[in-house]
Order: C-alpha cells, then sequence, then structure tokens
C-alpha cells in the first residue's frame, strides 16, 4: 500500500507505551483498539469491541490475550497488564517493532525467535483474527520431541461481555462454555461469542482480578475490573515459519483455516487500496488519513443505511457531526453513493425542520433533535454533494427537506429556534455546538443570536436559492431572506473595538420587542471562522481579512483553534482532571482539530488562493503528520490542550477531526478553491 503508516522500533516503557493507542474497525461500528505495547488503559480496549445493534449497543467481547512460549523449562510471556502498584507481565519488554501499515502488527523477538502480530477485522462482521507468525529459528531436528528446535506457544483470551462504557467485577456475571477440539464459545447475558484457532483448545476457568485501566484512572472514571479466562490454545513451534491465528466473532465461523484467514487478510488489503484508488488522488498526506476517515463511515441496522460515528471510542452518530464530516469522508475520497446514503438516512428522520442531534443507542428509543445547526449543515452538506456530483436526481428528493427546514427555521420551530424581524435566527440555550451543561450550569451560555449559526443561515438561504434554480424552483423566498440576514447581520455581531464578530448577541426580553436590553459577549472565540469560510458569506473583504488576522493571533494553534482567547479570565490551558473540570475547559481554551479546516478555508480565501497561501495552508495542515504519530496512531484526535505542547485528549480518532483536515487540504491547498 502506498501509505506510509506509523513505525516504532526499540524497547518503549509502559508508562510510554500506553500513551499511542491504535484502532481498527468493521464497518459497523465495532472496533479492536489498544496500546502500542498491547496493555489496554482504557475501559473501551478489546480486541473485540462488537456493535451488537450497529453502530451502536458496543460490547467489550475479547479483552485481550495472553501470549505464553515456553521453551524448555523457561516460561517467556510478551502480553502486558496494569494490577494495583504493578506492572505483569512486561511482555514490551520483547516487543522490538510496532506499525499499522496496513494493520496493527507488533514484533517479539525471544531468544532467536521472531514472533509477528497482526490484528484485522473482516470488513461487514463482529469479527476480530490475531495472526502470530513464528519464526523459530533454533536449532535441533525439529521432530515434536521437544528438543531445542521446538517450542510452545500458549494463547490466553480474556474474555468479557458488558457495555463498553462501564467495569464488571467477577460476581456480575457467569459464563456458560461449550467447547470442541480447536474452539470455545461462551455465553453469558443472552450474547455468545466464538473462539477459533488452528491450535487446540483446552478448557479451563479462571477469573483474572483487578485489572486497572489508567487512563480512566485521569479521567476520574471506574478504572479497575476483572476479566474471565475459559481456558487457552497450544500449539507445538518447530523450527521454521508456523502460522497460528484466533478468530474471535459473535457469528459461526467453524469451519476457518489457515488459507481462510489469509484470504480475509488480502481481502481487507485490497478493500483499504481500492479506498485510495477511489480518491484519485497521489498525495501521501491523503492516503495516509484514508482507513481513518473509513473508519467512520458505518451501517445504521435500524434504518438499513450509512450513518457517520463522530468518534472513537465513545460517540454514536451525531447529526451535526455527521454533516460537518461528510464532505471530507465521502466526497473528497468519491465515495459519493455512500455520501447520499447518508444524507437520505437523517432527511428519512427530519421533524419540523430538524434533524436529529443523535441516533439513539438503543434501538427502543427516539433520536434526540436538541441542536439549532444540524440542519443548517444538513442543508450545507446537500449543497456540496451537488457541487462535486451535479446530481439534480439526487436533489430532488432531498428538496423537501430542505424546504422543511427554512420554513420551520422561517416560521419557528422547537427550542425557541426562530427568525426574528431583522432576518436573524434566534434560539434557546446549548443547542449550538458548544453545548455542555453541568447540571443545570451552562457552562457556555449562548442563547439568542449566535454568530456562526447566523452565517449557517445565510449559506442555507443561498444554497436553497441556488438548489432551487437548478431544480427549475422559485428561488426568490430565499433570495429575499438571505438579503434581509446580510443587511442585519454586520450591524447585529461587528465588534468595531476588537475588528472582530461578537460571539453570540442576546436580548434578553426575547421576544423580538424593541427596547429589549441587548448583551453582547465580546469573547474571542473561533465560530465566527464560519462567517468567512463557508461558501456564501455576507461580510466585507476587509472584515473577512480584519477576522482571519484576529484568529489567527488569539486562536490559532498547529493542531487547530482554541475555543478561547488566552487572554480570558475563563481561559482553561488545560484539559484534565475530572468530568467537571474537562467540561469546564472543553470550549472554554482547548483545542479542537476540526476548527482548522475552516480556517484553512477562510485563509486561503482571503488571500485569493494565492500559490504562497496554498503552500503555507499545506505546511499548516502537514504539520499534522507528527500527530499522527502519537495519541491514536494514523487519524487525529478530538481536542488538544489550549497550551503547548499541546497534548491530545477527547476521542483518540474524531470523524470532523479528520474529514475537515482532510476537506481543506484536498479543495483549498491541491484545489485550489476551484469547488465552489
Amino acid at each position: 500500500m502506498s501509505r506510509s503508516g506509523f513505525s516504532h522500533r526499540g524497547v518503549l516503557d509502559y508508562e510510554h507505551g500506553i500513551q499511542k493507542e491504535w484502532i481498527i474497525t468493521n464497518g459497523l461500528g465495532g472496533y479492536a483498539a489498544s496500546t502500542i505495547i498491547n496493555a489496554n488503559s482504557r475501559t473501551y480496549h478489546g480486541l473485540l469491541v462488537a456493535a451488537l445493534n450497529p453502530p451502536v449497543d458496543r460490547t467489550v467481547l475479547l479483552s485481550s490475550i495472553d501470549e505464553e512460549i515456553i521453551v524448555g523449562e523457561d516460561i517467556y510471556r510478551i502480553s502486558t497488564h496494569k494490577y494495583p502498584n504493578t506492572v505483569y507481565p512486561t511482555g514490551f519488554e520483547y516487543l522490538k517493532h510496532f506499525s499499522v501499515d496496513p494493520f496493527p502488527t507488533s514484533i517479539y523477538r525471544i531468544e532467536d525467535m521472531e514472533i509477528a502480530r497482526r490484528v484485522f477485522m473482516v470488513y461487514g462482521q463482529n469479527t476480530t483474527i490475531i495472526k502470530y507468525e513464528v519464526n523459530n529459528g533454533g536449532g535441533g531436528d525439529g521432530d515434536g520431541d521437544g528438543g531445542s528446535g521446538s517450542a510452545i506457544l500458549r494463547l490466553y483470551p480474556l474474555v468479557n461481555m458488558r457495555n463498553f462504557h462501564y467495569t464488571i467485577k467477577s460476581d456480575d456475571i457467569g459464563f456458560a462454555q461449550n467447547t470442541s477440539e480447536y474452539e470455545t464459545t461462551l455465553t453469558a447475558n443472552d450474547v455468545s461469542l466464538s473462539l477459533l484457532s488452528n491450535a487446540r483448545y483446552l478448557k479451563g476457568g479462571t477469573w483474572f482480578y483487578n485489572l486497572e485501566y489508567d487512563t480512566e484512572r485521569s479521567r476520574g472514571q471506574a478504572y479497575q475490573e476483572d476479566n474471565y479466562n475459559p481456558g487457552y490454545f497450544e500449539i507445538e513451534l518447530k523450527k521454521g515459519m508456523s502460522n497460528i491465528f484466533v478468530a474471535a466473532s459473535v457469528n459461526d465461523l467453524s469451519p476457518l483455516e489457515t488459507s481462510d484467514v489469509e484470504k480475509l487478510y488480502e481481502q481487507e488489503v485490497v478493500r483499504l487500496r481500492s479506498l485510495e484508488e477511489k480518491t484519485g488522488l497521489d498525495d501521501d498526506f491523503v492516503l495516509n488519513l484514508i482507513p481513518a476517515a473509513d473508519s467512520f463511515i458505518v451501517n445504521r441496522a435500524s434504518i438499513g443505511s450509512r450513518s457517520i460515528i463522530a468518534g472513537y471510542h465513545w460517540f454514536s452518530d451525531w447529526g451535526r457531526d455527521a454533516m460537518i464530516s461528510l464532505p471530507g469522508l465521502t466526497l473528497v475520497t468519491g465515495r459519493f453513493d455512500d455520501g447520499a446514503q447518508i444524507l437520505s438516512s437523517f432527511a428519512k428522520y427530519c421533524k419540523d425542520g430538524l434533524i436529529p442531534n443523535r441516533f439513539a443507542d438503543l434501538s427502543d428509543q427516539r433520536p434526540d433533535y436538541n441542536t439549532v445547526d444540524a440542519s443548517l449543515w444538513f442543508v450545507h452538506a446537500v449543497g456540496r454533494y451537488f457541487a462535486y456530483t451535479k446530481d439534480a436526481n439526487f436533489v430532488r428528493k432531498m428538496w423537501d427537506t430542505i424546504d422543511s427546514i427554512i420554513h420551520n427555521y422561517m416560521n419557528g420551530t422547537h427550542f425557541g429556534i426562530r427568525m426574528d424581524a431583522d432576518g436573524l435566527i434566534t434560539h434557546e440555550g446549548q443547542l449550538t455546538w458548544m453545548d455542555v451543561k453541568i447540571g443545570d450550569f451552562e457552562v457556555t451560555p449562548r442563547r439568542g443570536k449566535a454568530c456562526e449559526i447566523n452565517a449557517l443561515w445565510y449559506n442555507a438561504l443561498k444554497t436553497a436559492s441556488h438548489l432551487a434554480d437548478s431544480l427549475q424552483k422559485d428561488p426568490s423566498l430565499y433570495e429575499r431572506v438571505a438579503d434581509d440576514v446580510k443587511q442585519s447581520y454586520a450591524t447585529t455581531f461587528w465588534n468595531s473595538d476588537e475588528k472582530c464578530l461578537f460571539d453570540c448577541v442576546d436580548n434578553n426580553a426575547n421576544d423580538g420587542n424593541e427596547g429589549g436590553i441587548v448583551n453582547r459577549d465580546a469573547a474571542i472565540r473561533p465560530n465566527q471562522i464560519l462567517a468567512v469560510s463557508l461558501p456564501y458569506t455576507m461580510l466585507s473583504r476587509e472584515m473577512e481579512l480584519d477576522i482571519v488576522k484576529r484568529v489567527e493571533r488569539d486562536l490559532l494553534t498547529p493542531v487547530g483553534l482554541r475555543t478561547l482567547s488566552t487572554d480570558n479570565p475563563m481561559y482553561q490551558n488545560r484539559y484534565e482532571g475530572d468530568m467537571v473540570a474537562r467540561d469546564t475547559a472543553y470550549h472554554n481554551g482547548t483545542v479542537w482539530a476540526w476548527l482548522m479546516g475552516p480556517y484553512i478555508s477562510a485563509y486561503t480565501k482571503v488571500n485569493n488562493h494565492s500559490k504562497e497561501s496554498r503552500e503555507h495552508a499545506r505546511a499548516i495542515l502537514r504539520g499534522f503528520e507528527e500527530h499522527l504519530q502519537d495519541g491514536g496512531i494514523g487519524t487525529i484526535s478530538e481536542i488538544f490542550d489550549g497550551d503547548a505542547p499541546h497534548r491530545p485528549h477527547g476521542c483518540i480518532s474524531q470523524a470532523w477531526s479528520v474529514a475537515e483536515v482532510m476537506r481543506a487540504y484536498v479543495e483549498d491547498v491541491v484545489g485550489g478553491g476551484e469547488i465552489v
């Protein structure tokens, strides 16, 4: 494959090893994930975390596998666990090389043996396969008599059957086990896990107590649990090369031969290669992100269509995140059919002009609609889809949803979302993307008229007008309202003292009557960049230049934009501590990678997409290459500390982080802003 991947050579200690994580996915919302030393540091880690109701109801089934190699009287353990006040075994000491090209691969060396451990998933199945290639270069005749040319490999699966948010103890669950010569099936809580190998299975049954997950401890979460070991697989390793596998699945895979495993492995390699080819690009920066981009596009079983996971490990599919991510994940990558399916999935559930903010984690729950911007991002995404595909037939199918959104926002819908007399949209609190609440406390109260919401509103009106014209419909209503918004926007939001936008304007009476007290939030936040970066904008060139300069001065970092300027008294320089501390910092200084996309679009736009501006933008975006070797290997994290060195936090792999970096790189750097 053409991508360079991540590679590490040399011994890592435990503390540094758990700071670098890997994740692979299966197109259903399920995944396998751990650290590069294969020591689980989160409740969310596991070799098989199955999405039992794709893409949700994610359940840890196979937590890890303990590998043990017996040579004569010596026992070598290449696994790693954390227990209270100790790390045991310390298998990372034998780890000589780790890479993720194309899948997580660990190379261990013991005496004159080299063990390659590769982990991959079967696309479209809740199935993980762990392959072991053992090169036993020892002497002896290799006749299996236990001489110096042979060794024994034992594989101890540690299983669990719990929601991936929580931990359990041995008293919380009981397993039923049904075994055969090469397979065992474990059942608990009406869920079955099959473990199948080409090594013989020996039934046992013991608990590993008090395993600890250090990342959860640092987050103030439950961090200690028990895992069950039902037995072990065993095989003799003779001189030469041995190929062993363990397959873990909610499906019945029997019989599964070594040749079948090789075919499944190559099948996934070919699938990823085809995704690279579909982009039509040969830039390694984009190609390195293709597997990450692919990981977020999933099937949603309840609607039989595609959706977008907002982030791994813990987010499900959210409307706002999906619509922001769609251009980068599906349009710049040439996955137009997936883009159309995703738009159709959310359009199907549009209610009173609102796109779902979040689909439910369980099949019997209703979607949440508590967002003011998801619907406006939906209109934007349809517009971008049309810009790339010119598919008028699909847009015609989406038209009723677009028209419903526009009219409901004009006439008023839920959560106080309505168009005011000045044409601007007003709304209740905690409906924008800065929506954290701690109990009843609104951390970033943005009730009223928010600058980016009304930038999105204008963009939606102009997009609707353009699409209406393309469908030979009357665009005059959208144009008329857009003119009103344009006349009101600068008057309402321009902060002449700071030469940028007020973040939010709130009329305390909130009834549209004249004479109400107006509060203007002068905090320097990144939301204003959307008033420059969107396809349709309202401000003068001088104002747009001033906004870009202000954002660059106060908010730009190498990994995204801060959510608050550093000189604001509310600024939080670190995202750390318990949930209250982290929620307080979430939108008060914490850096968000996805905002780099709008910044790059705005920066290149105000510089007329000059060669110099594009090269500067390229250098900024390629700065993420260093991050691709850190945090979540090969992907981009959700958030970072506001202060240097900008440590990554939150989800190790975030859809809109990956999507917006890719989109800006392809559209604004490579494409020079030609797609409008």
